[in-house]
C-alpha cells in the first residue's frame, strides 16, 4: 500500500483566511495528491471561534477534520453543534462531560486515521487538565485499537510545551503539530522514534498583518496600553501548514515539510464572478 499523504493547515483567521482555504483545498489536494486534510478553524469566525456554517463549508471544501483551541466556545451556537459533528474537535483535556470530542478516527481508502487535539496550560485560558497525561493515555488507547496514523494538534503558547509534547509522543503517534502562535517555525523534523514534528504550523491569514489583525490597531494597543478592537486585516493571504507522508500500517512519519503559499487577493470583478 502506498503512503498516506496528509495536509495540516494552521489557524484560519477570519473571512480572508477561510475564503482562501476553501478555495485552495481542492487545488492543493490535486497538486499534492493528498489523502487526508486537517485544518485548525478556531479563529475562522471573525478571529474568534467557529460557527456551524463555517465548519460545514470547510468540510465541504475538503477538510476531513477541523481542530480548534482556546477560542472554541466564542461563538455560542457551536456548543449545540459539537455533538452532531464528530469531525469537529475541541481540546481532549477538557473535563468529562464537555460537549464534543478531543479525538476522532476516520476511515479512508488507505485505512483508519486518527486526529487528536490538545491545549497547553502556560499563558493560555482556560486552564485545562494535564495535556501530557491525556495525550499519552489517548495515544495508547488508539494504538491498542489498531490505529496506525495518529496526528496531534497541540494548541499551546510556549515552544517548550510543544517540543515536550513532541518528545513525549515520539514513537507513539505519527506527528505532533503546534498551533496558536500564528507564526510558522522552521523546525520541521522527524524525531528518532518516527514522529514528525513542527513547533507551529503558522496561520492561514492576511500576509500584511500582525497575527492576522490590522497592523495599526495592534500597534496602537502596544503604544497606548489602552483596550481596542483588533479588526481582521485585508489583502493577500498566506496559507501555512505542513504535508506529511505516513506509513498507513505502522503510523511512522516518513517525511514532513512545511507549506507556505501566498494567495493573491481577488479583484472586485473576480470576487463577483466567483
Amino acid at each position: 500500500m502506498s503512503t498516506l499523504r496528509i495536509l495540516f493547515l494552521g489557524d484560519i483567521v477570519g473571512e480572508p483566511g477561510r475564503k482562501a482555504v476553501t478555495e485552495q483545498l481542492p487545488i492543493l489536494k490535486q497538486e499534492e495528491a493528498l489523502d487526508f486534510i486537517i485544518v485548525n478553524g478556531e479563529n475562522s469566525a471573525g478571529g474568534k471561534g467557529i460557527t456551524p456554517k463555517i465548519a460545514i463549508d470547510l468540510l465541504r471544501a475538503g477538510a476531513a477534520v477541523i481542530t480548534t483551541g482556546d477560542h472554541v466556545w466564542d461563538q455560542k451556537e457551536i456548543v449545540d453543534y459539537f455533538p452532531t459533528e464528530p469531525r469537529l474537535l475541541r481540546p481532549l483535556n477538557y473535563p468529562p462531560g464537555t460537549p464534543g470530542n478531543g479525538s476522532v478516527v476516520l476511515e479512508t481508502a488507505k485505512g483508519r486515521v486518527a486526529v487528536m487535539q490538545l491545549q497547553g496550560r502556560s499563558f493560555i485560558q482556560p486552564p485545562l487538565e494535564n495535556p501530557y497525561l491525556a495525550a499519552e493515555a489517548e495515544a495508547a488507547r488508539l494504538r491498542a485499537d489498531g490505529v496506525g496514523p495518529i496526528i496531534v494538534d497541540y494548541h499551546a503558547e510556549t515552544t517548550s510545551e510543544k517540543i515536550a509534547m513532541g518528545r513525549l509522543l515520539d514513537g507513539k503517534v505519527s506527528a505532533v503539530l503546534g498551533t496558536h502562535t500564528h507564526v510558522q517555525t522552521a523546525d520541521d523534523t522527524i524525531f528518532p522514534g518516527g514522529t514528525g514534528y513542527l513547533t507551529d504550523a503558522g496561520m492561514c491569514g492576511p500576509e500584511e498583518s500582525i497575527l492576522g489583525r490590522n497592523i495599526e490597531s495592534v500597534l496602537w494597543r502596544f503604544k497606548s496600553s489602552m483596550p481596542t478592537r483588533f479588526p481582521i486585516a485585508k489583502g493577500p493571504v498566506r496559507l501555512c501548514g505542513a504535508i506529511m507522508e505516513v506509513d498507513p500500517a505502522s503510523g511512522t512519519c516518513l517525511s514532513i515539510r512545511r507549506v507556505s503559499r501566498l494567495v493573491p487577493e481577488k479583484s472586485p470583478e473576480e470576487a463577483a464572478s466567483a
